[in-house]
């Protein structure tokens, strides 16, 4: 193999950097994830497809959390880092947003979704996967993947069932899923992409390896 360009996030560029340390294997890594979490990288690829997908998400959902005065909430991916939820729910003018590096105090949501709902009607509140309590609830026993990863999940029905109880009003609480990781990709990250390759191909040709 005269080179091998792994394309992906902290997985894949974790195993090619440990095949580069222990084999000197000449691997190159192209930064993908939705998560844009990897170090040293100012956007991956994929980032800007998913927040343009959960920023259609929470416009749709507008319409129907006013129509209906009620508080929805949008759990969305990101692992243990807050961008997608933080950046779709800019964009897409979340009133509260909940990331995975801030432990959140429950009280406070309830606190901010009242004045809310007092002022338009209706709230909507975008909780990344990661999201914890402050009080330290956990969700349930924690199943790991294959790289040792927590499986993360259902923070948003736990959510929305705790709002419900503390306000009163209904709630309810979508996961949007593996929708957020599918589809066309957007301009930006077309041409984001083409970037990362382009530039991989030259570390090729300067067998510049180990590198992202």
């Amino acid at each position: 193999i005269d080179a091998l360009i792994a394309v992906g996030g902290e997985d894949t560029c974790g195993v090619a950097n440990k095949l580069v340390s222990d084999f000197k294997a000449p691997i190159i890594c192209v930064p993908k994830t939705i998560d844009n979490d990897l170090n040293a990288t100012d956007q991956t690829f994929g980032f800007d497809t998913t927040i343009s997908i959960v920023c259609d998400a929470l416009d749709r959902m507008h319409t129907t959390a006013k129509s209906h005065d009620r508080v929805l909430v949008l759990e969305v991916m990101g692992r243990h880092a807050g961008w997608i939820a933080t950046m779709g729910g800019i964009a897409g003018a979340a009133d509260y947003i909940l990331v995975p590096e801030y432990p959140f105090d429950i009280n406070k949501v309830v606190d901010a979704i009242k004045i809310r709902k007092k002022e338009a009607g209706y709230a909507i509140v975008i909780v990344a996967e990661g999201a914890k309590f402050a009080s330290g609830e956990v969700l349930k026993d924690e199943e790991k993947d294959s790289f040792g990863h927590v499986k993360l999940g259902g923070i948003g029905d736990r959510l929305a069932k705790a709002l419900e109880e503390k306000t009163g009003f209904e709630t309810r609480a979508m996961s949007l899923g593996h929708v957020q990781r599918g589809g066309s990709p957007t301009a930006f990250d077309r041409v984001l992409g083409t970037r990362y390759g382009l530039a991989a191909v030259e570390l090729v040709h300067a067998k510049k390896f180990g590198r992202m």
